[in-house]
C-alpha cells in the first residue's frame, strides 16, 4: 500500500484513483448498511458479481458494498450507475436479470423499482419522492464508497480538508472556521462547536484529548450507527483536524459493543489510516502526530452522556459526574477532553472543504446545515433522512415518509429519543431546529423521530419511555432514580385503570423536582411525561376519570370479543390462539374465554379481512389492583 508522506502525494494520488473510477465507468452500488445485510444484501452482491463474470461484464462494471441508503424497509437496496437507477428488494436471484437487462442493453426492471402512488414506476433514485425532498450531504458520500476502501474515500475528496489544514492554517483559524459556520453539537444539547474546541484549546494542560461519541442508544435511532458503518473515514478526518485546533495527541471512538458493523468498519478504517499514513507520526510529513484507539460501550443508555462516557473508558463503571467542572476543561483523566458525537465530526471536512458561506446558506438563523433523523414508526417510508435545518415536520413526514398508513390520521411525532417530548398533529408546521423543538417543550436529540398515528396512546408511550428511563438511570442521585421509580408506578396506575385524580398533578410535580435537582440530562429531561400531559390531558382524564383507553391501545383497559352474526366459525382464531381462550365448534361462532385471553392480539390479526369478527373492545371495569411491593408502596 502506498503511504502518503505529503499534501502533494495525496493529491497525486487521488488523481489515479478518480482516473481509474473513470475508466470503469459503471458500477453496481448494493446497500450494505446493518438493514439491508439482515434483509441478505450480502448473498445479492455475491450473485451480482457472479453475473457480471457470466455475462462479460466484469471486468467494465464494479460492485461496491455501500453504507447505507436511508430506505431501510425496501431493502436491499441496489443502484446502478452512472444513471441511478434504483432497485428495492433486491434478492440474489434477481441478479441475473438485473445485469442482462440494465447493463447489457440499458433497460429497467420495472418489478423492481419503486411505485408511485399511482402504481407509476419510478426508476431514479432521484426522483423517489423519499429522497427527492431530501438534501443529502454526508449521506450522499455513505452510498457513492466502499466503507472498507480508504482509496474509495480519498477518491471522492478524502482527506484533502486535513492536508488543508494541517499543510496552510493555524489551529486558531481552523476553530474560526468552525465557529463562523455556526456548527452545533449533534449529540443533543446543540452546543456551538467551535466554542467547545476553543475551551479545551485554551485550557490549562499539555495533554488534551478529542473523543467520538458513538454511544447512541435512543431508541429507534441509528443515524451514528450508519454513518461509521457507511463512511468511517469522514469522522476519523473530522477528528484529525480537531485534535489539531485543540492541541490532542489522543483520540478516541466510543462505539456500542451492539453495533458490530460499526466497530468492524471502524477498526478497519484506523488500520487504513495507519497504513497510509495518515495516522500516527508526521501525519503528511507536518510533523502532527495523533493516535486513536476504539473503546467498546457496554450498552448503558446513561453512558451516551459526556462525563459517563469518559468515565467508562477510563476502566470504571460509566456514571455522570457533576456539571460545575465542564469535560472540555477537565474530562478525561481529568485533562481538558472535546468530545462530540459522530455526525459532528463527520461535518468537519465538508465545512473546511466546501466552505463557511456553503454550511450557512443551509439551516435558519440559530441552527446551520443539515441533520440526519431516523423517521420511524406509523409512516410509509421509514428509514435514515437528511434535511436542512427549518425543514417542518409535516414535510418530513409526508413529503418524504409518505405519510401515514392505511388511511390513519397522525397523532403525534416524538422527537430526541427518551428525554425528548411529544409534538401533536396541530404542531406539524414547526421547523425543525434545535431553539423552535425546545419552544414547546422538545428537544433535538441526536435525531430520532418516531410517528404515533391515531390508534396510539400517549398514556402508554409516555409509560413506556418511563420505564425505559428508570431502568437506565445509574440510581446515583435520589431525584432521578427515586423520581422515576415512583413516575412509574404512577403510570402502572393509570393504564390499568386504577388512576386516581391528582396522578396528573404528582406525575408534574415529579417532572419539576427531576428536571431541577437530576445530575444529568437523564433525569433532568423529562419532556416525554410533561408534553404528554400538556398536549393529550385529554387522554390521562380518561383513563383517570372513565377508566378507558379512548385508543384501545392499554392492555388492562380492553379486551378482544367475537361478533356473533359476523363469525363464521372458519376456525383460524381458533388455530392461532396461544392460550386456547376461543372456544366453540367448527362452523358456528366462537367465543373467547376472558379468563383465559392473554390478550395477545393473534386472532384479531388471523381474522380474514373480510370477515372482520375480531373486535377490540373496552373491558368491562378495570383489572383488578396491582399488589404493591411493601418496600416499594406509594402514598395514595
Amino acid at each position: 500500500m502506498p503511504r502518503i508522506n505529503t499534501p502533494a502525494d495525496l493529491a497525486a494520488l487521488r488523481e489515479r484513483l478518480v482516473a481509474r473510477r473513470r475508466e470503469k465507468g459503471r458500477a453496481i452500488h448494493v446497500c450494505s448498511g446493518t438493514g439491508c445485510l439482515a434483509a441478505k444484501a450480502g448473498g445479492a452482491a455475491a450473485a451480482l458479481v457472479k453475473a457480471l463474470d457470466e455475462q462479460g461484464h466484469g471486468d467494465q462494471v464494479a460492485v461496491r458494498r455501500t453504507g447505507c441508503y436511508g430506505l431501510c424497509e425496501r431493502g436491499p437496496v441496489v443502484v446502478v450507475e452512472p444513471q441511478g437507477t434504483c432497485y428495492l428488494g433486491v434478492k440474489a436471484a434477481d441478479a441475473a436479470e438485473i445485469v442482462a437487462k440494465t447493463i447489457g442493453h440499458g433497460e429497467t426492471v420495472e418489478r423492481l423499482v419503486y411505485k408511485g402512488e399511482r402504481g407509476e414506476p419510478v426508476a431514479r433514485l432521484d426522483d423517489i419522492p423519499f429522497y427527492k425532498a431530501q438534501k443529502r450531504v454526508l449521506l450522499d458520500a455513505n452510498t457513492r464508497i466502499d466503507p472498507r476502501s480508504i482509496e474509495d474515500y480519498i477518491a471522492i475528496g478524502g482527506y484533502s480538508a486535513l492536508a488543508k489544514v494541517l499543510a496552510g492554517m493555524k489551529p486558531e483559524e481552523v476553530i474560526d472556521v468552525i465557529d463562523r459556520a455556526g456548527l452545533r453539537g449533534r449529540g443533543g444539547g446543540g452546543f456551538a462547536t467551535g466554542k467547545k474546541w476553543a475551551t479545551t484549546r485554551n485550557a490549562a494542560g499539555d495533554i488534551k484529548y478529542v473523543i467520538v461519541n458513538g454511544d447512541e442508544g435512543d431508541p429507534g435511532a441509528y443515524m451514528d450507527r450508519s454513518l461509521l458503518e457507511g463512511n468511517p473515514h469522514s469522522i476519523l478526518e473530522g477528528l484529525l483536524i480537531g485534535a489539531f485546533a485543540v492541541g490532542a495527541k489522543q483520540g478516541y471512538f466510543y462505539v456500542r459493543q451492539e453495533y458490530p458493523l460499526a466497530l468492524e468498519n471502524t477498526q478497519h478504517a484506523l488500520e487504513a489510516a495507519r497504513e497510509y499514513g495518515l495516522l500516527g507520526d508526521d501525519i503528511l510529513g507536518t510533523g502532527f502526530d495523533f493516535e486513536v484507539d476504539v473503546h467498546r460501550g457496554a450498552g448503558a443508555f446513561v453512558s451516551g452522556e459526556s462525563s459517563a462516557l469518559m468515565t467508562a473508558i477510563e476502566g470504571k463503571v460509566g456514571l455522570p459526574r457533576p456539571k460545575y467542572i465542564h469535560t472540555s476543561v477537565s474530562g478525561l483523566w481529568e485533562r481538558p477532553s472535546c468530545l462530540n458525537n459522530v455526525e459532528t465530526w463527520a461535518n468537519v471536512p465538508l465545512i473546511l472543504n466546501r466552505g463557511v458561506d456553503w454550511y450557512r446558506s443551509m439551516g435558519t438563523a440559530g441552527s446551520k446545515g443539515t441533520k440526519v433523523f431516523s423517521l420511524v414508526g406509523k409512516v410509509k417510508n421509514t428509514g435514515l433522512v437528511e434535511v436542512p435545518m427549518g425543514m417542518t415536520l409535516r414535510q418530513i413526514v409526508f413529503d418524504i415518509g409518505g405519510g401515514v398508513p392505511n388511511g390513519k390520521r397522525i397523532k403525534a411525532v416524538q422527537t430526541g429519543g427518551p428525554s425528548g417530548g411529544f409534538i401533536p398533529e396541530r404542531l406539524l408546521d414547526l421547523p425543525v431546529d434545535f431553539d423552535e423543538l425546545w419552544k414547546v417543550g422538545s428537544m433535538m436529540g441526536s435525531g430520532g423521530m418516531i410517528v404515533f398515528d391515531e390508534d396510539a396512546c400517549i398514556v402508554d408511550a409516555a409509560h413506556f419511555y418511563v420505564k425505559f428511563l428508570s431502568r437506565e438511570s445509574c440510581g446515583q442521585c435520589v431525584p432521578c432514580r427515586e423520581g422515576l421509580r415512583q413516575m412509574g408506578r404512577i403510570f402502572d396506575r393509570i393504564v390499568s385503570g386504577h388512576g386516581q385524580e391528582g396522578d396528573v398533578e404528582l406525575i408534574l410535580e415529579l417532572c419539576d423536582l427531576m428536571q431541577s435537582a437530576s445530575l444529568c440530562g437523564l433525569g433532568n429531561s423529562p419532556f416525554p411525561m410533561k408534553t404528554a400531559i400538556q398536549y393529550f390531558r385529554h387522554e390521562f382524564d380518561a383513563h383517570i376519570r372513565e377508566k378507558r383507553c379512548p385508543s384501545l391501545a392499554c392492555m388492562e383497559l380492553t379486551r378482544y370479543e367475537i361478533d356473533a352474526k359476523a363469525c363464521p366459525g372458519c376456525s383460524v382464531c381458533v388455530k392461532n390462539c396461544p392460550s386456547d381462550a376461543i372456544v366453540g365448534a367448527h362452523k358456528k361462532p366462537y367465543v373467547i374465554d376472558q379468563q383465559k385471553c392473554v390478550k395477545c392480539g393473534n386472532c384479531l390479526t388471523v381474522c380474514p379481512p373480510k370477515i372482520h369478527a375480531v373486535r377490540k373492545v373496552p373491558a368491562q371495569g378495570p383489572a383488578p389492583a396491582p399488589t404493591s411491593h411493601p418496600e416499594r408502596s406509594i402514598a395514595p
